[in-house]
Order: C-alpha cells, then structure tokens, then sequence
C-alpha cells in the first residue's frame, strides 16, 4: 500500500515559523510533522510515500534527500508552480497509485489513530473513501446518516450548509485529514487546477458509497495554529 502526505499548504495560521519554513517541518519534540508521519505509516507497513510541496517546498525535498525519507521510499509530486489544494492536489498524485487503495493524511495531524484497523474497515466495506471522523467539538462537519455514509457538510460558523444526500437524521462528525482512497476516484474527478477534495465527496456521495471511520477516543491534534505546539508535545514523545 502506499500513501500521500499533503505538505503544500502555506500554513498562514503558523506564522511566524511559515514566513521562512514550511509548515511540514515545524519541530514537535525534536521531530518534524513531516518525519512523524512517515514514522507512523511505517508502522502499519507502509514505506512507499508521495509527498505535495508549495510553500517552501525546495526545505521539504532537502530535508528528505538529507534523512534518507527517514527510512521509507518518498516521492515528490511537485506544485512549486501552483497550489492546488488537497483535490487539485491528490487529481496530480494520480500517476504515483496503481489499482489498491492508498492511505491520505494532512502533515499538520497527529494522531495514533489505529491505522491498519481503519484500512481493514476500508477492505471489507468497498466504499470509494473512508473519512477518519472523530465526535470532537469543531467549526466544520461532514453529515452522515445512521449508517455513517457521507451526506453533507456544515459550518456552524457561518451557517453554511451543503446536503448532498437528504436523511431524517444528520450526524456531525468531525473530519480528521486522514483517508482511505480507492483509485477509482480519479476518473471521476472532473475538477480541474485548484479545487478541495470535500466538494468531490460531497458531490460523488449522491452516487458513491463515502463512509466515516469513527476513532473518537484516539489522541489527535491538528497542529494548525503555534499554541498547538505545546498540545502536540504533550501528547505525542
């Protein structure tokens, strides 16, 4: 199996440390975002990795190229030219999959999320995606059915809404930045350039199994703003 880290974003939410680095190496207890996460696909047997620069992205292939892929096999899908967001990016990353599913997580997540157990679910369901989904509070949830199949996403910020699959009752799950892809999603990625990867699910959903992995319980920070820095070291040696 092999998978992709996103590790393009521009990371605005982490200045200053992404006004000269990307955000992918920011240091948790000595060891980059980046390196921890290829260190935890390597623990459910999966050392052939692809990752997504922009931002900074010549830091990302040094660092890389210095540490050997910290022990893995690590591609490069490069998008110094644009960033294309996690759909524009992952439609790119298509060449790098062959016909088994692929594992996709942000670089800015932690987790010890049980891995091999979210694959396996993923094995026996046959779904287009897994979404790794959590009952955590947040701003932004996808909406699934007493069956844990992907109808819809909110934002209770802002009050916006999509429904895509219309059920008499709507979970809110938490998404988590950790998927299980079939690659069967590429032809049916009509997108083009820069898109996010929500509005493909939400769009294919009305036509194509999409279901949430609940993992509530598990450890899991998204080191998306500096003071989760602290949060993260505290949580993950």
């Amino acid at each position: 199996m092999k998978a992709i880290i996103f590790a393009a974003g521009l990371g605005t939410r982490f200045k200053p440390w992404t006004d000269k680095h990307p955000k992918a190496l920011a240091l948790i207890n000595g060891k980059s975002l980046l390196q921890r996460n290829i260190l935890y696909l390597q623990q459910s047997g999966i050392t052939e990795v692809l990752v997504n620069v922009h931002h900074f992205g010549d830091q990302i292939m040094e660092a890389i190229r210095i540490n050997q892929g910290w022990g893995s096999t690590v591609s490069i899908s490069d998008e110094r030219d644009a960033v294309l967001e996690t759909g524009g990016g992952l439609k790119r990353a298509a060449w790098f999959f062959d016909d088994g599913p692929f594992v996709v997580i942000n670089a800015d997540i932690l987790t010890d999320l049980d891995l091999e157990s979210m694959i396996s679910f993923h094995h026996m369901q046959t779904p287009l995606a897994t979404l790794a989904v959590t009952n955590r509070i947040s701003s932004r949830y996808f909406l699934f059915n007493e069956e844990d199949l992907l109808c819809g996403w909110r934002n209770t910020k802002t009050g916006k809404e999509r429904i895509a699959v219309p059920a008499p009752i709507l979970n809110e799950k938490a998404f988590s930045g950790i998927h299980v892809l079939s690659p069967e999603i590429f032809p049916l990625m009509h997108q083009q350039g820069k898109f996010s990867i929500v509005d493909v699910y939400l769009e294919l959903s009305a036509s194509r199994m999409i279901i949430g992995f609940d993992h509530s319980g598990s450890k899991l920070v998204d080191v998306g703003k500096p003071e989760s820095v602290a949060v993260a070291e505290a949580l993950f040696v």
